[in-house]
């Protein structure tokens, strides 16, 4: 954020308003960016679900509002808004109220920790890998303080099969984050996107050393977004809606927003962890390739990085899809017995033959 950080002092000091202001106001500006980059993405993989659902399941999907049902998720969101946000007798309103701002934020901040580009990385730390799965596991407590406030027991219920379910699959996670980190020797994201970078693309992505991680992070983000097979806590045949059941209007749309939300900061999290995040497939960027050493290639990099992580982003959340339209959903008792049984076990087999190869390539890996 460097480049933009100069960019807007330097715009505050023609118009002779002090450093000070800026320092303090700079930092409004990439959240802004964040909301506004949000409710257009969430927009879009809301209509691009329906219409992959449709075609999967030969169904032809929204196609009535707008040319070709573009428009159709925006004429959702508007009834969202204009909807009465009704509050249940008997619920604890304060519990009840809190409950969808306590799951948007940590999904916010979890986006704004994400690096996007060499340049575009909004909050940068030296351990912003971990703090990304303790943001990404935070909204478990607003999970369980809507089924708890709601005063419903298909609620409540709802809430403790997704508080089960997280926590079961939170230890996969963490370990084979564990051996990402052995192998980029970095608990920065940016660390382990650059880690990962070889002068033949491809070849220095981690999930080639990690194929086995990357497998069990992949079912373990499916049940943390609660996504199929594991979406249990909104089973609506068993328990209407779940966790969310007693809510309407805005307050509803704001748990909808945080879940497709949180389906695309993870679909970037796994592209980071890896396939190289920002990093160009070919060791190389087409910006230099087309425009030289020129000032503009300089420039349009850092929206060439943006654009191969969106796209890796994206291939993923397409295969999340596809993955809903196809398998069926678990037992209860059967998706928390493959965490325990099957993925912790092979996370942890996973990290020590990480290790392994790490100190057969004497720490270095293909460059």
């Amino acid at each position: 954020m460097n480049w933009l950080y100069f960019q807007y002092i330097e715009y505050l000091s023609k118009h002779n308003i002090s450093h000070l202001i800026g320092n303090i106001t700079f930092y409004i500006i990439p959240f802004c960016i964040i909301a506004a980059v949000l409710l257009i993405v969430v927009l879009f993989l809301v209509l691009a679900e329906r219409k992959l659902l449709g075609f999967f399941t030969q169904r032809k999907g929204p196609n009535r509002v707008g040319y070709w049902g573009l428009l159709q998720t925006l004429a959702d969101a508007i009834k969202l808004l204009c909807k009465e946000n009704i509050t249940p007798s008997r619920a604890d309103r304060f519990l009840f109220n809190l409950a969808p701002i306590l799951i948007f934020v940590p999904v916010f901040t979890a986006l704004a920790i994400l690096p996007y580009s060499a340049e575009f990385t909004f909050v940068n730390t030296s351990t912003n890998a971990i703090l990304y799965i303790i943001l990404a596991a935070f909204p478990i407590v607003s999970i369980f303080l809507a089924g708890w406030a709601g005063n419903n027991k298909y609620s409540l219920l709802g809430a403790a099969r997704s508080i089960s379910q997280v926590l079961s699959y939170e230890l996969p996670i963490t370990f084979v984050l564990l051996s990402i980190i052995v192998l980029a020797s970095s608990m920065n994201l940016t660390g382990i996107t650059i880690a990962q970078y070889s002068r033949y693309g491809i070849a220095g992505w981690f999930f080639i050393p990690c194929i086995l991680g990357l497998g069990i992070m992949f079912i373990s983000i499916l049940a943390e977004l609660n996504r199929c097979p594991f979406d249990l806590p909104e089973a609506e045949s068993e328990l209407i809606c779940g966790y969310n059941t007693e809510y309407s209007g805005m307050r509803f749309a704001v748990f909808y927003l945080s879940e497709y939300a949180m389906l695309f900061a993870n679909a970037i999290f796994l592209s980071i962890l890896f396939f190289g995040g920002y990093l160009s497939p070919f060791g190389t960027y087409l910006s230099y390739i087309i425009w030289g050493d020129s000032n503009l290639a300089s420039i349009l990099v850092y929206f060439e990085q943006t654009f191969w992580l969106f796209l890796k982003a994206g291939i993923i959340i397409f295969f999340i899809i596809w993955i809903r339209a196809t398998l069926p959903r678990l037992a209860a008792f059967d998706l928390l017995k493959f965490s325990w049984c099957w993925l912790l076990p092979l996370s942890i087999f996973n990290l020590f033959f990480v290790v392994i190869i790490k100190l057969l390539c004497g720490g270095a890996l293909c460059s």
